[in-house]
């Protein structure tokens, strides 16, 4: 996250879009401009949670840091999207702060929560987002850039058949499989590939917990853990599959994120019994909205 803040603020610098910059005859009422110039507000760059995104439903995670570092974590945020920045929004949406980790589980996050809105997107493109959370008189500014297709696999694509490693293929050692400091055994049980041939649901995360670099993402694994024990007898599987050779990060991506074409982490996939992928999380997720997402995509 913190690389996109320094993006982002470059960006806004670059196109004037500071409060209280630019000529005020060029600010067109009901414009995303005029939004963010409201008076007494003051726009920041927005830290975006996520990125790759493809036209249609855009699930965009999102904090709200103000100059001096301080996060705004009102319960509420109001967002805007528009085409462009002197382009009245043609969509609206309430984002709601969603929790990071798992209270007495994970170790206490930098960030404790991030907000969650769901927008769309049309088509392929640069788009500009406001985030203003309620009662604040700070908010946020930012790109969002779709792209004809995810890097990702899609939702609806079938999930790349891989034999992530297990407990057997490790003669029974956690050590290999996890960085995790608490270690839930039963997400090395089975690998991508067997839940696949057994045409089983399954939850698969890419993540690492030791060497996670943003603020949010380390507590991801403890969230699928915690999920999986809510459906323990759904017959829903839970995979964690972690992301460097080797578990060292000087070494790169391993085989697992290539093949899933993966171009960051965490994330989180939903694949139904037909092999397809139902749902995915880019960042950090909350466990209400995993376990909403399990009910709804998985569980029969």
């Amino acid at each position: 996250m913190r690389a996109r803040v320094v993006a982002l603020a470059g960006v806004l610098l670059a196109t004037g879009c500071g409060s209280g910059s630019g000529a005020p005859s060029s600010n067109v009422p009901g414009t995303l401009q005029a939004l963010s110039r409201a008076p007494g507000l003051k726009t920041v760059a927005l830290t975006p949670g996520d990125g790759d995104f493809s036209p249609g439903p855009v699930r965009f995670s999102f904090l709200v840091v103000a100059d001096d570092g301080r996060l705004v974590q009102k319960p509420k945020a109001q967002v805007w999207i528009a085409r462009g920045f002197r382009q009245k929004p043609y969509g609206r949406a309430t984002a709601r702060l969603e929790s990071v980790g798992v209270p007495g589980t994970s170790e206490a996050p930098d960030v404790p929560a991030v907000y969650v809105a769901h927008l769309r997107a049309p088509s392929p493109g640069t788009y500009w987002v406001l985030a203003k959370p309620q009662g604040a008189t700070i908010a946020g500014l930012g790109n969002l850039v779709v792209r004809p297709h995810t890097y990702s696999p899609a939702v609806g694509a079938n999930a790349p058949r891989s034999s992530t490693p297990t407990l057997a293929s490790t003669h029974g050692r956690l050590g290999p499989l996890t960085t995790s400091m608490h270690p839930d055994r039963a997400l090395y049980e089975n690998s991508v590939a067997q839940e696949l041939a057994a045409h089983r649901p399954f939850v698969v995360v890419f993540a690492t917990p030791k060497f996670c670099t943003s603020r949010t993402c380390g507590p991801v694994v403890d969230v699928v853990s915690h999920v999986r024990k809510q459906f323990a007898r759904s017959g829903v599987g839970f995979i964690h599959v972690e992301v460097y050779d080797h578990n060292d990060p000087s070494r790169g991506y391993n085989r697992w994120m290539r093949r899933w074409n993966l171009q960051s982490e965490p994330w989180v996939f939903l694949v139904g019994r037909d092999g397809r992928i139902k749902a995915k999380f880019e960042g950090s997720v909350s466990a209400d909205e995993l376990k909403s997402a399990v009910e709804s995509q998985l569980v029969a």
